[in-house]
């Protein structure tokens, strides 16, 4: 499934590994054990589909396609604070929280709660989550397994446990993949019509339900959502 994690080109490499990805998902009681086993492999294709294109090296014409580089990535590829010592400019203030891990957690908002719920002080150190690979794996589960503000978990969503309210309906907010995306990057992603990130969101997706052996389901985009208040 993560083809290139390992691959000297990806500046994650050998970080991403099966045993602390394992570790860390026992953390989480649900997590890729609930209900059916189609709906089980369906939340794991779900989760590595949307961390996969967090992390993405893609590009379109990479070998085996763009889709088999997610993980290739742990520290946010843009942000000039990424490799920065902590501490020193461009770092601090206000810039230590920028993505890290699967996820990419960001913001102070995130990591704050994220330490609190796995036991780990991420506001005073929030590097745990590029240089401990059960870290980074955790807080990317928390926040997959957790209502964030007014919104439902991922998790809820993938097993079919969310059902949208009224507000959501009127949003066109449904249940399916394309809500995940709506939940983690709404504001920029959703409800602008077609999206490059959201065809990269379902390109990983999709890749590991082939892999696993399962349909993709519907409502993949968030195309004409509104996103979540």
């Amino acid at each position: 499934m993560l083809k290139y994690r390992n691959d000297p080109r990806c500046p994650s490499n050998g970080f991403y590994t099966y045993d602390a990805f394992i570790t860390a998902a026992r953390s989480f009681n649900g997590f890729g054990t609930t209900g059916d086993l189609a709906t089980r492999k369906r939340e794991l294709a779900a989760f590595f589909g949307q961390t996969s294109h967090e992390t993405t090296g893609g590009w379109p014409t990479a070998p085996d396609g763009p889709y088999a580089w997610g993980y290739c990535f742990i520290r946010e590829q843009n942000n000039p604070g990424a490799y920065c010592t902590p501490g020193s400019w461009p770092c601090a203030p206000g810039r230590r929280y920028f993505g890290r891990g699967p996820i990419q957690l960001t913001h102070n908002y995130n990591y704050g709660p994220a330490g609190r719920a796995i036991g780990e002080d991420l506001i005073n150190n929030p590097d745990l989550v590029a240089t401990n690979a059960i870290i980074s794996f955790r807080t990317a589960i928390w926040f997959w397994m957790t209502p964030q503000g007014n919104k439902p978990s991922c998790h809820s969503v993938i097993i079919g446990e969310w059902r949208p309210s009224g507000a959501d309906t009127a949003a066109g907010r449904v249940p399916g993949y394309g809500v995940i995306t709506n939940i983690i990057n709404g504001g920029l992603e959703c409800g602008r019509g077609p999206d490059n990130r959201v065809a990269s969101r379902i390109g990983f997706y999709r890749r590991y339900c082939d892999i696993l052996g399962i349909n993709h389901g519907s409502n993949l985009d968030c195309n004409n959502q509104r996103p979540f208040g």
